[in-house]
């Protein structure tokens, strides 16, 4: 009686699949982007602060209720619209917003931002994410000072920032050396003063100045300074500036996650606000 061998037409089977499958998944891994390019945010989404988890980490919060010191936010597009009255019922007193980045792109939610934290009463102020890859610093102080980034003495508006920290959609000083850095921070500064008699704010994060700017210490003696550092101190300092204005503290705070202190207290926001 003849024996029927099934298992080899079926081993062939398997191998035929295994082969199929094999070819797809060289296929699926040919065509996908890479993860540098996925991670990689849309142009006019950066925010302040954005790096500084991913480059500095956190360590802690600042202890509360120091009485002199004076809450405040920061906010862009991607916080939308803000309720303004629970920030200020908390003890917020004062705001910045992002006016503009680069020359490309202006905060659609800015009217509300800018506008609804000065109507509950909070001194408030705009603020630009700087690009010193796409053009000169003072092409952009420009287009931030005709974007929002103004000045007026009304006693509650402050004086512009300067939002310069590491590079969300490439190499983390813009491809720029320390001395070109230096320029450009310079070239916008001189500019944004130009147009609205006032010296800007500078807001950065200690490592990144060292590293981009070689740790310069010679806008310290014009520009407040505004330091990034989610942790229960500000830590040390970028050079000349003997004290901070500003500390954002954390990314995560209640009702709008950045949350910073001014040192000093309401009467200190104040002054700066009149110059």
């Amino acid at each position: 009686m003849p024996v029927h061998r099934s298992g080899t037409p079926h081993r062939l089977r398997l191998l035929a699949l295994g082969t199929l499958l094999a070819a797809f998944s060289l296929l699926s891994t040919v065509s996908a982007p890479p993860s540098s390019a996925a991670d990689t945010p849309a142009r006019g989404s950066a925010r302040m602060g954005m790096g500084v988890l991913a480059h500095d980490g956190q360590a802690g919060t600042p202890t509360t209720g120091d009485a002199t010191q004076t809450e405040g936010v920061d906010v862009s597009g991607y916080q939308g619209n803000v309720a303004w009255s629970t920030l200020w019922s908390s003890g917020v007193k004062w705001a910045y917003t992002k006016a503009t980045e680069g020359t490309y792109y202006t905060n659609p939610y800015f009217a509300q931002q800018y506008n609804g934290s000065y109507n509950v009463g909070m001194i408030r102020g705009a603020y630009h994410f700087a690009t010193p890859d796409t053009t000169s610093g003072a092409t952009q102080a420009n287009y931030f000072v005709d974007h929002g980034g103004g000045w007026s003495g009304d006693g509650k508006t402050l004086p512009g920032t300067l939002d310069i920290e590491w590079n969300p959609y490439g190499a983390a000083c813009y491809g720029k050396t320390q001395s070109a850095m230096v320029s450009w921070i310079s070239s916008f500064l001189a500019q944004y003063k130009a147009r609205t008699g006032r010296d800007a704010v500078i807001y950065t994060a200690t490592s990144w100045w060292s590293d981009c700017t070689g740790n310069y210490g010679g806008f310290a003696s014009a520009n407040p300074l505004w330091i990034a550092r989610y942790a229960s101190d500000p830590g040390t300092l970028p050079a000349g500036w003997p004290y901070y204005t500003i500390w954002q503290y954390t990314s995560s705070g209640p009702t709008v996650g950045d949350h910073d202190k001014f040192n000093g207290g309401l009467d200190r926001v104040r002054a700066l606000a009149v110059g």
